[in-house]
């Protein structure tokens, strides 16, 4: 009997979600931690900001370099062994990466750590196209994306107060620890996958791991949503290196507590994937994605108002648009792509998404430092723009109420 999916609301279906909710939590609170740090990592290693900021590019360029070599692995050994060995390894190594001793020590370990980190969002969103039945699919992306949503904000706020009255070293081994804990429930949650079938080499030689790379990046609506990783993600995590600089400066001279629980501003992420990913199988993905990322842009806007309640409804908003967005265009790309693609088509898509990360992630505090708050601002809010403009051009001409009924973009 041919495997159709675990459906919502079965065992196995919990298992997974709650198994990849956890994976999400190892993965990306330790990919994080720094960022609620920068301040104090700057002072303490007398860098500037955007010098600082590397600790967190370090390890989104090492996922980004990854991600596809994670993508070939999975296919042979499997979604779950892969994703294992990958988050294992990086928790051993960030247990590590905080008492390097110097900036360039902890970039080579941050950087080591990405890489392997990288196998779970290289291989996380294949899985779940793979066991969950196309109707669900968009749902169930939601749902791993509030995971992600959660180990983000976890590893922020536990580095940040415990580095408040320790250290930075010690905030971001409190937040590595967490993900030891989150990594040994994922391994016992996820279940075995039913829906893979393994590549053996030399079995594909007509649809070689190249050739299907070739054909993603000659795909224009593959490449509009990895336009939005590009683009959103690199706007987005801009947005969250350099804000504590500039709320910790005058005018609004925030105390550095108060600076850590802007990371709160995450849960509203948590809220707004799942949503996005339920009305976009209710009313098509092509309107959730441009109101999530119309969102989005409304919240960076506000962020250039200098008063501190108008920021933080900003961020709110800003962070609930990015996840929404971010939900719809990673749950949107396994399923355009052709089952034997699924895999690379994601690692395409997180390829773009933390190169994006890195780039700007760097790059606009230089920005930031040389013109501004307001003309980092505007970066962004154009950064928003130009994905919307991507996704007018290459996704309006689908049907995305046909295409979610169909299980087809």
């Amino acid at each position: 009997m041919t495997f159709v999916g675990h459906a919502p609301g079965s065992p196995a279906y919990r298992r997974l979600i709650l198994g990849l909710f956890f994976a999400g939590i190892a993965t990306f609170a330790q990919l994080y931690a720094p960022q609620a740090v920068l301040p104090q990592l700057a002072r303490d290693l007398a860098v500037d900001p955007a010098t600082a900021a590397l600790s967190v590019s370090a390890a989104t360029l090492g996922l980004a370099a990854s991600v596809i070599g994670w993508s070939v692995v999975a296919d042979r050994i499997g979604r779950v062994p892969a994703m294992a060995v990958g988050v294992i390894t990086a928790t051993v190594l960030g247990m590590l990466a905080p008492f390097g001793g110097d900036i360039v020590v902890l970039l080579a370990l941050r950087c080591a750590e990405g890489v392997a980190l990288g196998a779970v969002p290289a291989v996380a969103l294949a899985y779940l196209a793979e066991e969950v039945g196309p109707r669900h699919a968009a749902a169930a992306a939601g749902s791993y994306i509030a995971g992600t949503t959660v180990g983000g904000l976890a590893g922020r706020i536990v580095s940040g107060l415990v580095a408040e009255a320790t250290g930075w070293q010690a905030g971001v081994w409190a937040a590595t620890g967490l993900c030891a804990v989150a990594a040994g429930l994922f391994l016992w949650l996820a279940p075995r996958s039913q829906g893979f079938v393994p590549l053996r080499l030399g079995a594909d030689r007509g649809s070689g791991v190249a050739t299907r790379l070739l054909a993603l990046l000659r795909s224009p609506r593959q490449l509009a949503l990895y336009a939005q990783a590009f683009l959103l993600m690199g706007a987005f995590v801009a947005v969250y290196n350099y804000l504590g600089f500039r709320l910790s400066a005058a005018p609004f001279a925030l105390p550095a507590w108060f600076v850590t629980l802007l990371f709160l501003a995450y849960l509203a992420g948590t809220a707004s994937s799942p949503w996005a990913g339920v009305l976009a199988s209710r009313a098509g993905r092509y309107p959730v994605l441009l109101g999530s990322i119309a969102v989005m842009a409304g919240g960076a806007a506000l962020m250039l108002v200098p008063l501190t309640a108008v920021v933080l409804l900003g961020l709110v908003l800003f962070t609930a648009g990015f996840f929404g967005a971010h939900a719809v265009a990673s749950g949107w790309t396994p399923v355009a792509a052709s089952a034997e693609s699924r895999a690379q088509a994601s690692s395409l898509y997180y390829f773009a998404y933390y190169t994006g990360s890195s780039l700007f992630g760097w790059a606009l505090g230089i920005a930031f430092a040389a013109w501004g708050w307001a003309w980092f601002g505007g970066i962004v809010i154009g950064m928003c723009a130009s994905a919307a403009l991507a996704a007018v051009i290459a996704l309006r001409a689908a049907d995305p109420s046909a295409g979610v009924r169909n299980g087809w973009p």
